[in-house]
């Protein structure tokens, strides 16, 4: 099912109807969704898409050939005994001035496979392909090398002409994969697997939130049951050091501190650890309002930071099949862990314009042991938001405003302020200043 990529594709025909030769670089996560967006752009276009594996460079130049030779439907690509340069020297004299998509999948094996690929792909480009309509797609999951494609030093700096970091989806997304589920089942998914793609495609919609935590996740040999330790080993050479500090964020341990004592590194290492887990986009680093330190890490992608919450540290017994005793046991903290992500999606929400109060800006506030969930705010006015995953009463709603009003006295700020709470449902929400599930669900439709 291929949903929610509406401004990937947009771009991508935007760059296509240009009448010149494009180099065009998608990268993101694995289980994103690259291929099936770069598939769905190749609908009704003369074009291939090659799979490149890292078994050797001599597969990757005869599944080349393979293709190339579907492509023009001349024979003779399988039987040449040519380099990649030549064997692109072919294939320009066959198409002439044809407008054809070239997009080589999972590009970071021909990295691995040969340091110097990036200068052969420069040549290829400069002396080749340059001149001509082709519309070449260099794809790849790997986000560190990927990256460094797009560096000044890289040999191919200068010569692309688009680049798109393609991202799980946001809860709209999730909405158009679950146009079924009532908005706190919603929740919950998003919670738990995320917004990757393949991960959310895992869910039975048959079964509620917490059986496909039992069946999906916990159960040793399911496709996600060792996801995260796939994905770190596809990107980072020292995965346990790694392993070990995601788990203890997902705990709690969220500041360099509180992560130096309980993991036993020194805090030079570690900070260099946690540098690379920020630039493979898996762990954020959110400050409080108006401050420009004692900041909190986060893990950003929902199904990794469960994991590392209630998998990981339970790998032991999973491992030997008891899964009904780890399930009985996480079952306890599930609905605090809802009540944690369904804060950071109305932070997410407003950051996004999903709920738009005119906001130019949304932050988190902590003080002192004081705390306010969300503070969206524009020049003139500040709003506070209290997130509840509960069913409040009127009197508790009421009693949670007066409270926040005590906290926003606190921030600093010239302009007007205002307080709101959100939760799962609110007793005589109208006669308060409250959104409930309700609103959220109408907000994202």
């Amino acid at each position: 099912m291929f949903v929610n990529r509406k401004e990937e594709l947009e771009f991508l025909n935007r760059k296509w109807k240009e009448d010149k030769a494009n180099l065009i670089i998608i990268y993101g996560r694995r289980r994103v969704g690259k291929t099936m967006l770069i598939k769905k752009f190749l609908e009704n276009k003369k074009g291939i898409c090659v799979l490149l594996t890292n078994d050797s460079m001599n597969e990757n130049l005869n599944e080349l050939k393979k293709a190339f030779s579907n492509l023009t439907g001349k024979e003779y690509f399988k039987n040449l005994d040519v380099g990649l340069v030549e064997l692109f020297r072919y294939l320009r004299d066959e198409i002439k001035d044809d407008k054809v998509v070239i997009a080589l999948d999972e590009f970071q094996y021909l990295m691995q496979l040969n340091k110097g690929i990036l200068s052969i792909f420069q040549k290829i480009w400069d002396e080749i392909l340059a001149d001509t309509k082709v519309f070449l797609i260099i794809c790849g999951s790997s986000i560190g090398m990927m990256e460094s494609i797009l560096e000044y030093k890289s040999p191919l700096y200068g010569r692309r002409t688009g680049q798109w970091k393609l991202n799980p989806f946001n809860i709209r997304g999730v909405r158009e994969m679950f146009l079924r589920k009532n908005f706190e089942e919603l929740v919950k998914i998003y919670a738990t697997f995320g917004g990757t793609p393949f991960y959310l495609a895992q869910v039975d919609e048959s079964l509620s939130v917490e059986e496909n935590i039992k069946q999906k996740i916990l159960r040793k040999g399911e496709l996600l049951y060792e996801e995260p330790e796939f994905l770190l080993r596809e990107e980072l050479r020292e995965p346990r050091v790694y392993k070990l500090i995601l788990k203890y964020i997902a705990l709690g341990y969220n500041t360099l501190g509180k992560l130096a004592d309980v993991t036993g590194l020194d805090r030079g290492n570690l900070s260099k650890y946690i540098e690379t887990l920020e630039r493979l986009d898996i762990l954020g680093y959110c400050l409080p309002y108006k401050k420009r330190k004692r900041g909190i890490y986060y893990i950003k992608d929902n199904f990794i930071n469960f994991w590392f919450r209630f998998v990981y540290p339970n790998m032991g017994d999973l491992e030997i099949g008891n899964v009904d005793d780890v399930y009985n046991k996480i079952l306890d903290s599930l609905n605090e862990y809802y009540g944690k992500m369904f804060e950071n999606l109305v932070f997410e929400m407003l950051k996004l314009k999903i709920i738009d109060f005119g906001q130019k800006e949304v932050a988190k506030w902590w003080h002192k042991g004081e705390e306010i969930d969300v503070l969206a705010y524009n020049d003139e006015k500040m709003i506070a938001f209290e997130v509840k995953w509960k069913d409040l009463s009127f009197k508790e709603a009421k009693g949670i405003l007066k409270d926040l009003e005590r906290k926003l006295k606190m921030v600093d700020f010239d302009g007007e302020k205002e307080c709101y709470v959100i939760a799962k449902s609110i007793e005589r929400k109208e006669e308060l200043k409250a959104l409930d599930l309700k609103d959220l669900e109408r907000f994202i439709c």
